[in-house]
């Protein structure tokens, strides 16, 4: 790097760091400079130090460069934050023969982000050698009349180099007859022009030989040389003339075709062909002023013939010739400036890019979703640019300068929109202005953050009592408002005890259905009700899950036959009784006491005389069991009297006992006293016992009466249960739903008799419990009196213990056995 090379870039980069603001995350802009063809490694400038960044944050931030065309040139040390060479750099490829050679680069640095413009000056070194277009020129001067001191314009040599490094200097050979001239453009360039010392003599000489050499100003010097060959003519001595030597014309960009910018004036004293002229472009005219422009060569008229741009070049310089038709030919020369003025007629191009594919719904806000670019090639107003959003997104723009980037401004929830289209407006300051916009789809993708819900608050379950292991109990069903694997559902029952056992042994659930079967047989004796936790769980990470209970209710069947408790019998279910000879009608022969492990009708038992024989000597009380005497015994009467008795219940089908009661008719019963330790309560007087049955009824029919009006209004409320969508009956064909738990109890009446007494539960959840017992109609008055609930093992045992003396059994008003 040169001296004023290294002067020239510090200077632009103290100007650069009066640059540096703080926006919001707006940051200033870096300037560095490094010679062209510097070595791969080479340290252009600490990016990391410059931007303020302490060496133990260089790795968090991870600094890098975005640029689509240079960034293959260089790249950022990740350990110290170094800007240094990553391919070799030819200024000339780059920037071709532009004075500066500037590069444009962004500096992004993350965690947080920050954007930084970072521009790199390409230093020339002189690695190009000035070279002519052609090695050999021939010039042709009249002798004569060619004056000395005349000009003759000679070829610009071309140097890819610039600055010093570029043409500083051009000599010629020594030589008596001319001698060399040097101008300077308005651009910088040097013309070398031919100056005749002295009038030539063709029959002297008539050829010149002279070596024209372009020397740069690098270190060392590099040079070319072009052979100029000066063929001296006869006569012809008047060339032709400009009416100036300078054209400045000033045009609007676009301009149609053919369009006549300018009509050159030149005069040639000569007469006949010597004095007729013809316009050309010399050959200082660039390629692309060529392309542009375009000339007359017999009027002189200089036309548009290419659309001409301000963006691309705004301003041409063209070299212009006149030659005469005479013979040696002469030829004058001028130059035409053409200043190209600019028109707003370029849109801002807006250029997106994603900084990533994949947007979680839980980003935090200013989230960088992509980078924004936009360009306006117009200049001054024309080119400044507003960037907007379309209203009502998430989303926000922030800039620096003319980088943008588009982040969050607000919460994303996939399940409320999982996709967001987005329109990006540019607007240039132009008049009138110009504006380009685009849309962005964004797609949110999904994390797991809502949990399975199912659709049931709680669900019910019916199955008979028997039914088949493997019947379907219920199906549950949970919804979840995530997608992907993070919905994909997993249902399982949560691992408790019943009664000391596992419930997995009672039922188990399909992981993917939600189906529950039933594990085993279950019986109605042994438990009526089972509640289930089911779990739901997702397959996101990490899962989400939610619970329900399942109340599985068991429906009671008929598979109970009544059993005998009272009296004792023998295993052929043969009971012996004796009765006095002295026996009247109504007398109490036995009193037969049965309880059915079922419940409901399947539990209400009715006794029933089968031999028909003996209809007129004995009858039982349909629901009481109690055997008494029709009317009183004849001395020709048989001994023995054989009672066959059905005890059955109210099931469908129907199930029975038969019990045979042996009556044995003797002179005289000697009856056993009740043992004090009787199970039996004391009994009270008849009228009190009545009383008592009065009492129980009403309130029995009060209870019963007051649970149908809850029922009647939740019916026609609708609050009742609707099983037909939550649950599942199994295991038979019932025509409407049994919405109540019934638990099974034994009480003794003060009739001795045993009676299963239901008490129906109300299921969880609704407003309260009511209990209704079924008890079967009464044909005849009997007192009774409630006992604390017996399980049957113990009844039979207390039966076996208890007994009865005769007194007892010959007085009808007596029923505290």
């Amino acid at each position: 790097m040169d001296i004023i090379g290294f002067f020239q870039c510090w200077k632009w980069q103290v100007v650069c760091s009066f640059l540096l603001c703080s926006w919001g995350w707006v940051s200033g802009q870096l300037c560095y400079s490094i010679v062209e063809e510097s070595d791969p490694g080479t340290l252009v400038g600490n990016v990391a130090q410059d931007l303020g960044i302490k060496r133990a944050e260089i790795t968090q931030r991870r600094i890098h460069l975005r640029s689509e065309k240079y960034q293959k040139y260089f790249s950022v040390n990740q350990a110290n934050g170094g800007l240094v060479v990553k391919d070799r750099i030819d200024r000339e490829s780059l920037c071709g023969s532009s004075p500066r050679c500037l590069l444009q680069l962004e500096v992004v640095a993350e965690n947080p982000v920050e954007l930084h413009s970072l521009e790199i000056e390409i230093l020339d070194i002189n690695d190009n050698s000035p070279t002519f277009s052609s090695n050999d020129r021939i010039i042709d001067i009249t002798e004569v009349f060619t004056s000395p001191g005349a000009r003759f314009a000679l070829e610009i040599a071309k140097d890819l180099d610039v600055g010093v490094n570029g043409v500083s200097q051009y000599t010629l050979n020594t030589n008596p007859y001319f001698s060399l001239s040097v101008k300077t453009r308005k651009d910088g360039t040097l013309i070398p022009q031919l100056i005749l010392e002295k009038v030539l003599d063709r029959e002297e000489k008539q050829e010149h030989d002279l070596i024209l050499t372009a020397i740069d100003g690098g270190e060392p010097a590099r040079s070319g040389t072009c052979r100029i060959t000066v063929v001296v003519l006869d006569i012809n001595d008047n060339p032709p003339v400009f009416n100036q030597s300078l054209y400045k014309v000033s045009v609007r960009e676009n301009l149609p075709l053919k369009t006549v910018i300018l009509t050159l004036n030149a005069t040639d004293q000569d007469d006949g062909a010597n004095g007729q002229i013809q316009f050309f472009f010399d050959d200082h005219t660039s390629e692309s002023a060529r392309e542009k422009i375009s000339l007359n060569e017999h009027t002189g008229e200089i036309y548009i013939n290419g659309i001409l741009d301000f963006e691309d070049q705004s301003f041409y310089e063209l070299s212009i010739k006149v030659v005469d038709k005479g013979l040696p030919k002469l030829e004058g020369n001028c130059i035409v400036h053409v200043e190209i003025e600019d028109m707003n007629d370029n849109p801002p191009k807006i250029t997106f890019t994603l900084a990533t594919f994949d947007i979680p719904e839980n980003v935090p806000t200013e989230y960088i979703v992509g980078y924004v670019n936009v360009e306006d090639k117009d200049a001054g107003k024309n080119g400044e640019i507003y960037l907007k959003l379309s209203p009502n997104v998430p989303f926000k723009i922030k800039s620096n300068q003319n980088h943008y980037a588009l982040v969050t401004d607000g919460k994303l929830d996939r399940e409320d929109t999982s996709q967001y289209t987005i329109e990006l407006i540019a607007s240039d300051l132009g008049s009138p202005p110009l504006y380009s916009k685009t849309s962005v789809t964004l797609s949110v993708s999904d994390i797991n953050d809502n949990a399975p819900v199912f659709t049931q608050s709680t669900y019910n379950a019916f199955i008979k009592e028997n039914s088949d292991p493997g019947t379907l109990l219920c199906t549950v069903s949970a919804t979840d408002l995530d997608e992907g694997v993070n919905s994909d559902l997993v249902y399982s029952i949560v691992e408790s005890q019943i009664d000391g056992t596992s419930v997995s042994s009672f039922a188990y659930i399909h992981s993917s259905d939600g189906n529950i079967y039933a594990q085993r047989s279950f019986d109605y004796e042994q438990i009526q009700v089972l509640q289930i936790t089911i779990k739901v769980e997702d397959s996101g990470s990490p899962p989400l899950s939610s619970t329900v209970s399942v109340f599985v209710f068991i429906l009671d069947t008929n598979d109970n036959a009544p059993a005998l408790l009272y009296p004792e019998h023998s295993g052929d279910l043969i009971v012996q009784e004796r009765i006095p000879k002295s026996t009247s009608a109504g007398y109490l022969v036995t009193k037969l006491s049965a309880v059915d492990l079922d419940s409901g009708h399947n539990a209400w038992l009715v006794f029933t005389l089968i031999d028909p024989i003996n209809y007129s000597w004995f009858q039982v009380s349909k629901h009481t069991g109690e055997v008494r005497t029709v009317r009183g015994l004849q001395e020709t009467e048989i001994m023995d009297q054989q009672l066959v008795i059905s005890i059955s219940d109210q099931g469908n089908p129907p199930l029975s006992t038969t019990v045979t009661v042996l009556v044995t008719i003797a002179d005289e019963v000697v009856v056993e006293r009740p043992k004090s330790g009787d199970f039996l309560t004391n009994s009270k007087p008849p009228s009190d016992m009545t009383l008592y049955l009065i009492i129980s009824l009403v309130a029995i029919s009060l209870v019963s009466l007051v649970t149908f009006m809850i029922l009647l209004v939740r019916c026609l409320r609708k609050d009742t249960y609707d099983y037909s969508s939550s649950c599942c009956f199994l295991g038979g064909s019932q025509s409407k739903p049994y919405t109540d738990q019934y638990q099974p109890a034994l009480y003794l009446n003060t009739d001795g008799t045993l009676k299963y007494m239901e008490v129906r539960m109300v299921p969880p959840g609704s407003q309260g419990q009511s209990y209704q017992t079924h008890l079967p109609p009464a044909s005849e008055q009997q007192d009774f009196s409630f006992v604390q609930p017996l399980h049957f093992p113990q009844l039979k045992d207390m039966y076996r213990e208890a007994s009865c003396d005769g007194d007892s059994l010959n007085d009808p008003n007596n029923v505290s056995h």
